[in-house]
């Protein structure tokens, strides 16, 4: 396994200490896999959305269609 080192402010580090529970490694690891993830799939997108034809306009519509079935779902409608 590769080993990285991060600097951060002395006044984060303090706050951290008053967790000394929590594996910090463990979270940062967590939290790059959890980033890396979200960039593939924007990596994806971004390589789909260049073979499209949807125009500005369309994606402003799908969009707001999106929008608009997300809150229905979500407050049960």
């Amino acid at each position: 396994m590769v080993s990285i080192t991060l600097s951060i402010p002395e006044e984060i580090k303090k706050k951290m200490d008053r967790f000394a529970w929590l594996n910090w490694s463990a979270l940062a690891r967590e939290t790059f896999l959890k980033k890396m993830k979200q960039l593939e799939i924007l990596e994806k997108f971004e390589e789909d959305f260049e073979k499209s034809e949807l125009t500005d306009e369309d994606c402003i519509k799908f969009g707001r269609k999106l929008r608009k079935d997300m809150v229905k779902k979500y407050k049960g409608e």
